[in-house]
């Protein structure tokens, strides 16, 4: 009699892994909006949800400030006079917000292999991304016009200053594990990060640029802060050392194509024309902050940029504009609150902390840049928001756990009372 065994089932976990993998894989793909992702999104916290999605009490503060700031969006559309594609750009919002909220909530269970597994498509998505950025650049590829712009190369984003910020994080994350390993373990890695640099300068974007040197200099400080072996320290600043080195070869080799360097000598100046000039950048920012004393309820999408000629890129501008007081304010408010939360967790000794101290640096350093640029609609800076407050989470559990443990009364010995002992 032959015995017929079934296989074994696709074990839930692991189906649950890949899903959050392809969400994220799939959001360095923004060409058109709404994007793959997005879309994909939807379905996936659809039946999530249904299957058991849980909120936890800690993420109420995020999730509260990031619907007072999406409430204040659709009350901007009353100051619309002609109602031309605000919906496409407030549904947009939404779907980054529900994002968040998703991230947070599934990096809460099996907590170690989901950060990995995040990690790890980020990192894919952004160095595929950066290769068809850099060889269309070069022209090396089909339809090369595509993923270019400006004479700058963009990816596989509708915008060279959003490809350019978008591969910071997984430069971040590999740059800090070289400098905490040894060097025959990180062949892949540097190629990577190679890679990764040449794609961000491709992006001739200054925002990118200063994005990509704060966060690396952060996370080195954090990682030689939080090392305790001083052999291991030492190792650092010799890797540190060499890694300048490579980077300004790297860079000498691509300024000596001439087409590279000429737009590299336009980009390479702190203040543009379009910066300083009549009704340039910083102008608008001035304009735009006194116009809204005047607007609560904002000026509605896309409005300042047909007012003004450009849009805000200001992101703290971007949110009383488009979003109104209600939405200004409660960003704002979001940006320190996850400040306060987020800060002690990089400190913390725990398996996602190089993770966590990468995906930090790179949360300052947008909010930096948040005063250049409007970047509501950056779908990684969504991921940071969820994967900061996921850990807040997680760790503020933890934490619940370990004190209802040392207040629990010790448990009482049944058995023979000794006698007291004859003086």
């Amino acid at each position: 009699m032959r015995v017929v065994t079934r296989p074994s089932a696709i074990p839930a976990g692991m189906v649950a892994n890949a899903t959050i993998g392809t969400l994220v894989f799939l959001s360095g793909f923004v060409l058109y909006e709404p994007a793959p992702s997005d879309l994909l999104l939807c379905i996936v916290v659809a039946i999530w949800a249904f299957l058991g999605l849980k909120l936890s009490r800690p993420m109420l503060p995020m999730i509260a400030l990031m619907l007072a700031y999406q409430a204040g969006g659709l009350l901007s559309f009353t100051q619309l006079k002609v109602f031309v594609n605000p919906s496409i750009y407030m549904a947009t919002t939404a779907f980054l917000i529900i994002s968040s909220i998703f991230f947070a909530a599934v990096i809460q269970v099996d907590t170690e292999r989901r950060l990995r597994t995040i990690e790890k498509s980020y990192i894919a998505a952004a160095i595929l991304c950066s290769l068809i950025g850099i060889l269309a650049y070069f022209g090396l590829i089909p339809y090369a016009q595509l993923f270019t712009l400006y004479d700058r190369a963009k990816g596989v984003f509708k915008d060279p200053n959003v490809f350019g910020p978008y591969l910071v994080l997984p430069l971040v994350v590999l740059t800090r594990a070289v400098l905490t390993d040894k060097l025959k373990n990180s062949f892949w890695r540097m190629a990577g990060i190679l890679i990764l640099l040449a794609g961000i300068f491709l992006s001739f974007s200054r925002a990118a640029w200063g994005l990509a040197i704060f966060a690396l200099l952060l996370v080195t400080l954090l990682a030689f802060l939080t090392e305790p072996r001083q052999s291991h320290r030492l190792r650092m600043l010799a890797y540190i050392a060499g890694g300048i080195l490579v980077v300004a070869l790297l860079l000498a080799l691509l300024l000596s194509i001439p087409v590279v360097q000429d737009l590299f000598s336009q980009r390479f100046k702190l203040v543009q024309e379009y910066d300083g000039g009549r009704l340039g950048r910083f102008e608008r920012h001035i304009i735009g902050f006194f116009m809204i004393q005047e607007k609560p309820l904002g000026l509605g999408p896309f409005e300042f940029g047909k007012m003004m000629g450009e849009d805000e890129h200001n992101m703290w501008l971007k949110g009383f504009t488009a979003y109104g007081w209600l939405g200004g304010f409660s960003y704002i408010a979001l940006v320190i609150w996850t400040l306060v939360i987020a800060t002690p967790l990089v400190f913390r000794n725990r398996p996602w902390t190089p993770f966590i101290q990468s995906v930090y640096a790179v949360y300052l350093g947008h909010l930096m840049i948040h005063n250049v640029i409007d970047n509501d609609h950056w779908r990684h800076v969504f991921l940071i928001y969820g994967l900061l407050w996921g850990i807040y989470a997680l760790e503020w559990k933890m934490r619940r756990v370990a004190r209802l443990e040392r207040s629990r009364p010790p448990p009482l010995v049944f058995g023979p009372v000794p006698l007291p002992r004859a003086s």
